[in-house]
């Protein structure tokens, strides 16, 4: 079984402290802090690190000062840009405009996609699913066998809304030992499932857009509001690596973190350095997605059958 290519894998930076100016030179992201002191006096720490070696820049803090060629920089090595408001929860994201050399062609071929294709590629996206949620709770569990039954019963486009209730039980057992609630506004650990699926998203619609692939136009999803519906589709498979890092963040010597400290949100981004295996390659989850969203751009084209 190969390796994906290290060429391919990209760093996730995030800024979460005030008091930090980012800017570009020679082709580097520079990022200062101005809250050294020595001596008495303020002074000036700096940390550079190649643009090209960035795949998402995450900034969480609103006191943080750029400079325009940080975004047109990283932009332009196909980065994504997450920005977070006061309540740490992403206002937006930047991706790249031209991301693939073949751009406005993989663009027609996605809208012209017929109906039973987005509809099969669907299926496929919630049986992964169904099969991820049915690992993390565990052979052992008694809802095991009933997740992987209902998996069997998803048809083309999910008519009968299997997601949705397999969602239900899973939930119901995901951590046994802690009192819990999926809600996306309710306690902790939710807000740790929040902040994890939003580190998701951006890695999901970065390789989308360096597939070629427009991210707002769904499979599934088709919210007009909604920028990245086809990144809300494709990261369906992927949610449960997030979740099953916070259930060992949950179920450790600490219990369920108070807050969402800068230790935890350091776990949380281990998630994209998660080894997986696709057929005939294996590597960290971030260099996966490529070649998985690879795949579904040969689906659009009618040169593969399936995507799983």
């Amino acid at each position: 079984m190969g390796e994906f290519g290290l060429r391919m894998i990209k760093r996730i930076i995030e800024i979460s402290q005030a008091g930090k100016h980012l800017s570009v030179k020679y082709g580097q992201l520079v990022i200062r802090s101005f809250d050294t002191v020595q001596d008495g006096k303020e002074g000036i720490e700096a940390v550079s690190i190649p643009c090209e070696d960035i795949g998402v820049l995450l900034v969480e803090h609103s006191g943080v000062s750029y400079t325009h060629s940080v975004f047109t920089e990283l932009l332009k090595c196909g980065a994504a840009v997450v920005l977070c408001g006061g309540d740490h929860h992403p206002a937006g994201m930047l991706l790249p405009l031209e991301s693939n050399s073949v751009q406005t062609e993989r663009f027609r071929q996605q809208i012209e996609v017929k109906e039973p294709v987005k509809k099969k590629l669907w299926q496929q996206i919630i049986r992964a699913k169904i099969k991820h949620q049915a690992k993390i709770v565990g052979a052992e569990s008694e809802i095991y066998k009933t997740l992987m039954a209902l998996r069997e019963q998803v048809r083309s486009g999910d008519p009968d809304n299997i997601e949705a209730q397999t969602s239900k039980k899973y939930w119901m057992y995901f951590m046994q030992d802690v009192r819990f609630h999926r809600d996306i506004n309710g306690a902790a650990p939710n807000n740790m499932l929040n902040y994890g699926y939003m580190v998701m998203r951006a890695a999901v619609a970065r390789a989308l857009c360096s597939a070629g692939l427009l991210p707002g136009l769904g499979i599934h999803h088709c919210n007009r509001y909604n920028a990245y519906c086809l990144a809300d589709d494709m990261i369906e498979p992927f949610r449960g690596f997030v979740e099953s890092k916070v259930k060992e963040i949950c179920e450790g010597e600490g219990g369920v973190p108070d807050e969402l400290n800068q230790g935890v949100k350091a776990k949380l981004l281990e998630v994209l350095d998660e080894p997986v295996e696709i057929p005939g390659l294996s590597g960290p989850l971030r260099v996966g997605q490529h070649p998985t969203k690879a795949s579904q751009q040969r689906c659009y084209r009618g040169e593969q059958q399936d995507s799983e």
